[in-house]
């Protein structure tokens, strides 16, 4: 409603001694003045600007007669204050014009400045009206007095020694009798014949309030009782005075009454405010609520506040300010919603945590509209090392004003059916509508966007979908629209404001006439004749109907009330407003479709129908009074109507309504009578049938039944016009906030597949709920709440001298206004089951089901119900856990609510809730099942503390089987560390850190954590949707985890290390070498150790041709074909063919431009010998690819002739060292010019469409090198095949020669050639060329197989030249393909979230290596 905005300003007041400073301020009823009182001085400060009139000084003589002065009053049409003195006199003041010049100071404008012509008003606007202050007459009452209290035209003034006084304004009684309080009898209710009497002598009034709709004034006595006297009849004598008062309260101080609401705050010594209200049928006080501090919010301050001092209600009588005796401030609505309170935070505490002295306030009161605060402080001590002068300066008196900014609901109620929020300040609007660009967008139904939004930045508003989410919700920060300085110089204060549906346009209303802002094109629109602006006051609101603003107003000049309709997009002129006259002032307007609903000052409400109309190029509104209705039967006081709505609302929820399109007309009629909602329905008892052939507006002319109370305490109505089948609950409902009681909604029931509704059950049912904001508005369709919230931030610590502990900065925090939000319908669902109406809940939560939010929500619910019910010291007769168990089995997101639910409570309270939700062995299960493999991992963590380890270390291990199959890799990680983390032995409590590893698995997780991905940091890399296991494991987080304990963890290493060999066994079986890849990068997996031990095994290939096919189809590699043209190619024969062939396939492949852009290699380094460096032995290899991160340079190269039993060496390959190399010399001059003609163009681009993606290149080759490294050969020849390099098959052919390669590893690898070469023959002849090629190798491989003999050594020049020619060019082009892959490696950087969102981008498949891992041996 209200909230603090930035510092207080500080006002200073003349110097003085301490003795003259100011104690009390009060302001003139229109807030244009406020009288300042010292104890023997009178100031009249202005408000806008803030400056002061005048000041009276008594006379040092007449001051010792009269006594220091001590309150005063003003008069209603502010010409005079009565001003009451310690020596029971009370002093008249006149306050006159002075002679001459009217102002005391005058705006300097530079020359030709549009201001300077003829405006009228505009001097006594801006510039404080000179005054003079006379004394006009003294009264004597011989007694101290307590209270002065306005009345109408009368003064009346309460004594100390029991008598109240009426004296006319110019100081005279009138010969009326001063009344005896003894004298007034006092009763429990008006019913009673007759009351007691005050029973004791010394009683007097100590404080009082006179309430205008209640005809009578509150009062507090001086032994703490408060009660009520309100005259019998128009005669204000004793006898025709009674009151009455609540038995309960003894210890009240001060009083204030809220006109608007008939409310009575009374403020009490024991801190707390007492909220009464008179009763309308008995006359009796009732407690409405109080206000006061709890002990849960504020434990250290709540009861020691000292007695409530003094309460003001706003201006609008929307909220209610306190202050204590020992000081601080809090602001609440009307109906008791705490909205600020000063005595804690960073109001009460400095930034290096001290306390802070509260601020003692002596007296305050509110400026115009409720922007300011105005407040005289009390002093507090000060210190003593602070010099004489400083003190001085600090000690000057002032004024503090506070600054609000408020909710366009608190005086423009008509605002509730809009989803904006929108707060006004005195000068600036705040918006929660993010840039009108992006409001523009309509409503689509889904959240498909809600999950990208969080890459971007936080400005940009494609989060949510609409108006109702994107914008409404996009960030925290307000939307601040400056209001035009030009229309506020004479306009000042802003008085109502509203913002169309869009949100794309606001108009403002000032004193005079109004303007309007478009937010698309950031330009305000004024009056174009300024004596138009001046002579209409609006006076009952305004609203937007669509591009119209329908406003009602007083005109000036013709004493006219008038309902008036302008339209946006023409020009601020009467000649374009559609007027109407009015027989009444309107007092509330409200606009429903196509229909303005206007409230009177004669209690009647009149309907009009709105239409758009356009002759011509202007367009106009039409408006047509439709239906008038008098309440003056129900309202006794118009002024106490806070708000008028039309609704669609009804007790019927139009199912049962004879006709259905009735249940979209306007309805009913909701009205606020000072905070009772009353609703007026259409009286459909009648004849129906008439309604079918008339035309519409008769229709709508039904009467209306008589109003029936729909709801107490009531601040605000939220109602919507719009309708969607999908969520009827929702849309169809009425909201409502009780401020302290929290939110109610009224909410729709619904037959379930349109049966029949039962008679007996009633169509409608109001659910209360409690909300931690203040709500502002509500999103229907989105199930949101939105508010705002005040936030502080301390800027002491900028201060640090002493002298400056008085500076306003180190006083006070500096205020801020927050946006918040908040899901309501957790409590909808939960109100529903405890009523037993689990069918709506049903039907409700389904059609919120799309909600990004809903699982919060069910989360939210069953935590709330468990929180409750689990905690609670009583047996619980009937507890909804259970039931709300089932109601969540409803929904496929019950196994993760339930898990995410236990996670965040307390392990105590897990057996009470899965007592209701069921064993959480069986919910894994189900997840396992559902393939729901995260959940799982995070019910693991359930088992494990509920179950002994044995049941978690088998509940583990089939989660790791399945993470394995399915390769989640992330959760297989944690899976590990969670094995090795239970496996130490049956401790119930989760084992100390471990330390290091056996050397048997050490070797995959040493290289595994020096890719950076160490198990220990992975869990904070995962994003946090899932659940890593390392937080609850007191596992290592960090480098502290280097080494697995080496005694302990043997055999659990040994265990993981089985389950890891038959996953891999299983795949290298199932030929899923691409997996194999993936599972061994991932997991950190010794592979080639393994390959060693699996090498006659596992390891073996059974079925070539199969083998070949598989692999084709998971690299997605074609199968060649052979080309057309290839018949005639000059390359068909012999040595050319095949050089030709692999060079362009090589260049084809890899460019080699491209690679030095990506890898930025030197001229220096091209210009190095490709074979200049012979690869570091095996042994060194291996401690290469244990230190991956720190040698990222070392790319694999191709094998030199004399290098049988390693592979690689850290060169770099460029263009103009290979071309000149070894082998190549002997190619034809012409060939390196290219020249090819169209057939050679054919063959080329044949050639390049049977490559394969270049990762799967990248890939295979890595596998490649694996598996040379294992010795597994058979494997070396598949791939090799698939390359179609016969380099590698001789390079493998080599090596089965020259080592101790068993025969029937040969007698394989010759059979599954033999097969491949049958196959291809039938069904795949694009492999028959390459074949051919290697040849020659296979003739001598089927010798060696015959003779069973290995030579020693095999030269290379004995197989034929073809083999040694092709050779070097195929192994540049492995070499090269592995370069390629550098820039991916270096790219996936140093993190698991890096690599994961390269691999998003990339696009590829998801079992695809991920980028960069192959960092991991080939470093």
């Amino acid at each position: 409603m209200y909230f603090l905005s930035g510092w207080p300003k500080r006002l200073l007041c003349a110097p003085g001694s301490p003795a003259e400073a100011p104690f009390h301020i009060q302001s003139d009823p229109q807030r244009a003045f406020f009288a300042v009182l010292a104890p023997a001085r009178l100031s009249i400060w202005y408000s806008r600007p803030s400056v002061l009139i005048v000041t009276y000084k008594e006379p040092a003589k007449s001051s010792t007669q009269f006594g220091s002065y001590k309150q005063t009053e003003w008069r209603p049409d502010s010409t005079m204050i009565a001003v009451s003195t310690a020596n029971g006199y009370i002093l008249f003041f006149h306050i006159i014009s002075s002679r001459g010049d009217k102002y005391l100071y005058e705006p300097v404008y530079p020359k030709g400045s549009p201001q300077m012509k003829g405006m009228p008003h505009f001097k006594e606007e801006q510039c404080a009206p000179a005054l003079n202050l006379e004394m006009s007459k003294i009264l004597d009452l011989q007694a101290p007095i307590m209270s002065l209290q306005s009345v109408l035209e009368d003064l009346l003034v309460a004594t100390s020694d029991g008598f109240l006084h009426l004296i006319h304004w110019e100081g005279m009684t009138n010969g009326r009798k001063a009344i005896n309080l003894c004298t007034v009898p006092f009763s429990v209710d008006l019913q009673s014949s007759r009351g007691s009497f005050l029973g004791f002598t010394d009683v007097h009034i100590r404080d009082m309030e006179y309430c205008a709709t209640l005809d009578g004034f509150a009062v507090v006595f001086n032994d703490g009782k408060v009660g009520f006297i309100t005259p019998v009849s128009s005669r204000f004598t004793a006898e025709q005075l009674h009151g009455v008062w609540p038995q309960d309260v003894v210890d009240g101080t001060c009083v204030a009454i809220n006109n608007k609401y008939r409310l009575m705050a009374f403020g009490c010594a024991s801190g707390s405010v007492q909220v009464y209200t008179i009763d309308n049928t008995t006359g009796a006080m009732l407690l409405s609520h109080k206000l006061e501090l709890t002990a849960k919010q504020y434990p250290d301050i709540w009861n020691k506040t000292g007695a409530v001092k003094l309460i003001r209600w706003s201006p609008d009588n929307s909220v209610v300010i306190v202050t204590w005796e020992y000081g601080g401030l809090s602001l609440w609505s009307v109906f008791g919603a705490q909205l600020l309170c000063t005595l804690g935070g960073d109001f009460a505490y400095r930034s290096d945590g001290t306390k802070k002295d509260p601020l003692k306030i002596n007296s305050m009161s509110w400026g115009a509209e409720g922007y300011h605060l105005w407040v005289i402080s009390g002093f507090t001590s000060q210190p003593t090392d602070i010099d004489a002068d400083i003190r001085n300066i600090v000690k000057q008196p002032s004024i503090l004003l506070f600054q609000f900014i408020k909710s366009v609901l608190t005086v423009n109620p008509c605002m509730s059916n809009q989803e904006q929020v929108l707060l006004q300040g005195e000068d600036r609007l705040y918006l929660n509508c993010g840039e009108a660009s992006q409001a523009q967008n309509p409503k689509s139904s889904s959240h498909s966007q809600l999950k990208p939004s969080r890459e971007k930045s936080p400005f940009t508003d494609g989060g949510f979908e609409s108006q109702g989410l994107s914008t409404l919700l996009g960030h925290r920060h307000w939307h601040v629209v400056q209001i035009s300085s030009t229309y506020l110089e004479s306009n000042w204060p802003i008085r109502f404001s509203a913002i169309d549906k869009l949100g794309q346009n606001i108009a403002v209303v000032g004193k005079f006439g109004f303007a309007h802002y478009s937010l698309l094109t950031k330009k305000w629109k004024l009056f174009g004749n300024i004596t138009q602006e001046q002579n209409m006051i609006v006076t009952g609101g305004l609203a937007w109907w669509n591009d119209f603003m329908v406003l009602a107003c007083y005109n000036i000049s013709d004493r006219q009330e008038e309902l008036r309709v302008y339209l946006r997009t023409s020009n601020l002129d009467n000649a374009f407003a559609h007027v109407t006259k009015a027989q009444a002032e309107t007092l509330l307007l409200s606009v429903f479709r196509d229909m303005v609903i206007v409230f009177r000052a004669d209690c009647s409400i009149c309907l009009y129908s709105i239409e758009r109309k356009s002759d011509g190029s202007n367009t106009t509104a039409g408006i047509q009074v439709l239906q008038e209705v008098s309440m003056s039967r129900y309202i006794p006081h118009p002024f106490l109507v806070v708000s008028v709505t039309l609704t669609s609302v009804s007790t019927e929820n139009g199912i049962t309504l004879k006709m259905p399109q009735q249940a979209r007309d306007a309805e009913s009629i909701m009205l606020n009578l000072a905070g009772q909602l009353i609703m007026m329905q259409r009286d459909r008892s009648g004849p129906q049938i008439r309604e079918k052939d008339s035309n519409p507006n008769q229709r709508k002319l039904l009467p209306f039944c008589p109003p029936v109370v729909l709801a107490q305490s009531v601040e605000n109505v939220w109602t919507t016009c719009r309708a969607n089948k999908q969520k009827r609950h929702l849309l169809e409902a009425l909201w409502l906030s009780c401020g302290g009681a929290g939110m109610k909604v009224w909410l729709p029931l619904f037959p379930r597949d349109h049966r029949k509704p039962h008679s007996f059950l009633s169509q409608r049912i109001m659910l209360p709920f409690h909300i931690n904001i203040y709500p502002l508005a509500v999103l229907f369709e989105d199930a949101l709440v939105l508010g705002a919230v005040n936030d502080t931030l301390l800027y002491d610590s900028l201060y640090t001298r002493n002298s400056a502990r008085e500076h306003l900065e180190v006083l006070f925090p500096f205020c801020v206004v927050e946006r918040t939000s908040q899901i309501y319908l957790h409590h909808i669902l939960r109100q529903l089951l405890v009523r037993n109406l689990g069918e709506q809940a049903l039907l409700l939560a389904q059609s919120c089901a799309a909600l990004p939010y809903f699982p919060h929500v069910l989360e939210l619910m069953l935590h709330e119900v468990l929180e409750e019910e689990a905690t609670s010291r009583e047996p619980i007769p009937d507890p909804l856990l259970p039931t709300v168990a089932k109601f969540i089995t409803e929904f496929p997101l019950f196994l993760q609510t339930v898990v995410h639910c236990a996670r965040k409570t307390e392990y105590a309270l897990w057996n009470y809730l899965f007592a209701a939700v069921g064993n959480p062995k069986d919910l894994f299960e189900e997840c396992l099942m559902a393939q729901d493999l995260d959940t799982a991992a995070s019910y693991l963590i359930i088992l494990q503390n509920m179950e002994v380890p044995a049941v978690s270390r088998q509940h583990a291990t089939l989660l790791f089987n399945t993470a394995l199959e399915q390769g989640k890799w992330d959760l297989c990680r944690h899976m590990i560390r969670f094995l090795k983390a239970i496996g130490s032995g049956d401790s119930e409590t989760p084992p100390s850190t471990p330390t290091a590893q056996e050397p048997s698995s050490s070797g995959g997780f040493e290289f595994f954590r020096n890719r950076s991905i160490s198990l220990s940091q992975s869990a904070e890399n995962v994003p946090s949707s899932k659940f890593s296991l390392q937080k609850t494991l007191s596992m290592p987080s960090g480098p502290s985890g280097k080494r697995w304990s080496k005694d302990s963890d043997c055999a659990e290493n040994m265990y993981i290390d089985m389950m890891l060999w038959r996953h891999a066994r299983r795949l290298l079986e199932d030929v899923r070498l691409k997996d194999l890849g993936c599972f061994a990068a991932q997991l950190g997996f010794e592979l080639i150790s393994w390959l060693c031990k699996e090498r006659t095994r596992a390891a073996r290939v059974d079925n070539f041709v199969i083998a070949l096919k598989r692999l084709h189809k998971d690299f997605l590699w074609p199968l060649p074909i052979i080309p057309a043209s290839s018949i005639s190619s000059p390359f068909k024969n012999g040595k050319y063919r095949t050089v030709g062939e692999q060079l362009l396939k090589s260049q084809a492949a890899n460019p080699f431009l491209s690679l030095e852009i990506d890898t930025g290699i030197s001229n220096i380094q091209r210009s190095q010998s490709w074979f200049s460096n012979i690869g570091p032995t095996h042994h060194e290899i291996d401690t290469a690819s244990s230190h991956g991160p720190q040698m990222q340079d070392a790319f694999l190269s191709p094998l030199s002739k004399g290098d049988e039993c390693s592979i690689g060496s850290a060169t770099d390959l460029t263009e103009s060292s290979s071309m000149v190399d070894g082998d190549w010399t002997m190619v034809d001059e012409n060939f390196s010019t290219l020249s090819l003609t169209q057939s050679e163009l054919e063959h080329i681009s044949m050639e390049l469409a049977s490559k394969g993606p270049h990762k799967s290149q990248v890939q295979l080759r890595y596998l490649l090198h694996i598996f040379m490294e294992a010795g597994c050969l058979d494997w070396c020849i598949v791939i090799g095949l698939i390359l179609r390099e016969s380099s590698i098959i001789s390079q493998v052919l080599t090596i089965s020669q020259s080592s101790e390669v068993d025969g029937e590893m040969l007698q394989n690898i010759k059979t599954g050639l033999h097969a491949v070469d049958r196959w291809a023959s039938t069904d795949c002849p694009g492999y028959k060329p390459f074949l051919n090629i290697i040849k020659p190798q296979l003739q001598k491989l089927s010798e060696i197989t015959e003779e069973q003999v290995q030579p020693d050594a095999f030269q290379p020049a004995a197989m034929g030249k073809t083999s040694e020619q092709t050779s070097p060019r195929a192994e540049e082009n492995r070499g090269s393909s592995c370069h390629g892959s550098i820039p991916q490696i270096e790219a996936g950087g140093n993190s698991v979230v890096s690599r994961k969102e390269e691999d998003i981008t990339s696009g590829d498949e998801e079992e695809h290596f991920q980028d960069g891992t192959y960092d991991c041996s080939v470093s």
